[in-house]
């Protein structure tokens, strides 16, 4: 080989070469890009993130603290009557008037004289006008406070509790606030006899819908969501269940079972409001069930939550390998022993976060059942799923739309309450999956 071949072969490989490294360097250069991307979608869904629960938390950490008056409250037998009638008739101790005894109670604590109305007026818009049923459930729960008096912390009013916690600006002109001067220097009074504080607001968690958002809870949502959830778990998964297992280990695949599957797919993605017009129609004016009842909002919610089950039970199904069926039946197992003596208890892990994670779903929709009449104001517990109820979302939606201040942080303060027991959910599923998954 002459030496100017030899040159050529060696210019050729050099050029080779540089073409290659130039092409390992544009690789690795597009792979960083595609990193640098995937990193600044992160960062991006993070941001998001933390400012949408910023703003929750920013305006509604405030609604778990309440301002209460402790005020010295003498339970007068003229107003109540005596402890003997309270116990033969419970009617008069309902009807009472309860405020009278705040009032009085206020004009003691302020010295205010009770010839003037202004003042006393004044001091009367501290205090939440729930104080009615405060006072009588304090009588009715025991009747030996008749005829004493006692330092009793009542909840202040919403418009007190707002000022203080600095939704109002109180350094501008009287007529721009609700607050008025007279309220303010009582309020400094309060402050100085230490008569005025802010507490952790339990009412938040027991009460039920309310008119006055000092008296607003979430109590009766609470349970009525709760009555909702057992009707789906108690009638979705074990019919979400039934049906996985048989189409895909019973079924035969043909085109009916084509169809059914294209169909439950396509119910996956039905939008909620769509179940709720079917509840409507079906339910309510088909069936005749009451309107507002935690059983119709349950059956619902059935209906839009059997999908996401099934298809996460038939996918925790496929996922247990083939080999544990064919050692089953090599060993005389029938089909039927097969599928629930050993597959099914190997995918109950995937059959158990697929139905938790439809459970939450279901706990946050709100759509379905605006329309089979959920927004129904309810102040009392449901005793049974048939009794008129409402739910956290609806809770919201209903707390949202009032004008009032005060149900602005009562809002935010339900939906961190919403948020909670979504997280709750989803950690529980992300334990089951982790604690029984197998690898295989």
């Amino acid at each position: 080989m002459t030496d100017a071949t030899a040159n050529d072969i060696s210019d050729r490989s050099e050029a080779t070469r540089g073409r290659r490294d130039i092409g390992i360097k544009r690789r690795y250069a597009a792979e960083r890009r595609f990193k640098a991307y995937g990193m600044i979608a992160i960062g991006l869904g993070i941001a998001f993130l933390f400012i949408l629960l910023w703003s929750v938390v920013s305006k509604g950490y405030t609604a778990f603290w309440q301002t209460e008056i402790r005020v010295p409250i003498t339970f007068s037998e003229e107003v109540i009557g005596t402890a003997e009638e309270g116990a033969a008739n419970q009617s008069k101790l309902m009807m009472a008037n309860y405020p009278q005894l705040a009032r009085d109670g206020l004009i003691q604590l302020l010295e205010i004289d009770p010839e003037n109305s202004e003042a006393v007026s004044a001091a009367n818009g501290l205090v939440s006008q729930g104080v009615r049923m405060e006072l009588r459930d304090m009588v009715l729960n025991d009747l030996q406070v008749i005829g004493t008096t006692e330092d009793v912390w009542l909840y202040a009013s919403s418009d007190l509790d707002s000022a203080l916690k600095g939704s109002y600006d109180l350094s501008v002109e009287e007529s721009r606030r609700p607050i008025s001067d007279l309220q303010l220097e009582f309020i400094e009074r309060l402050e100085e006899m230490g008569a005025l504080e802010q507490n952790f607001n339990w009412g938040l968690f027991t009460f039920g819908a309310s008119s006055r958002a000092e008296t607003a809870g979430v109590g009766v949502a609470i349970i009525g969501s709760a009555y909702m959830m057992l009707i789906v778990l108690a009638l979705a998964l074990p019919i979400g269940v039934a049906a996985s297992i048989y189409l895909e280990e019973f079924a035969p695949k043909n085109r009916f079972t084509d169809l059914i599957e294209v169909n439950i797919n396509n119910l996956a993605a039905v939008p909620s409001i769509v179940f709720g017009i079917l509840g409507l129609a079906v339910f309510i004016n088909w069936f005749g069930l009451p309107r507002s009842a935690a059983l119709v909002g349950g059956l619902v919610l059935t209906l839009m939550t059997l999908p996401t089950i099934i298809i996460a039970t038939r996918a925790a199904l496929r996922a247990v390998p083939p080999s544990i069926r064919w050692a089953a039946l090599g060993l005389g197992a029938s089909k039927t022993q097969t599928v629930f003596q050993h597959v099914l208890p190997l995918a109950a892990p995937g059959i158990l976060t697929g139905t938790i994670i439809g459970l939450a779903q279901a706990l946050g929709e709100t759509a379905p059942l605006l329309l089979i009449g959920m927004v129904a104001f309810v102040a009392d517990y449901p005793e049974t799923p048939l009794d008129a109820a409402t739910a956290l979302p609806v809770q919201i939606y209903m707390w949202a739309n009032e004008a009032e201040r005060a149900f602005q942080e009562r809002t935010s303060g339900a939906i961190m309450i919403l948020l909670g027991f979504l997280a709750l959910m989803n950690l529980t599923a992300i334990f089951l999956r982790r604690r029984f998954e197998r690898r295989w």
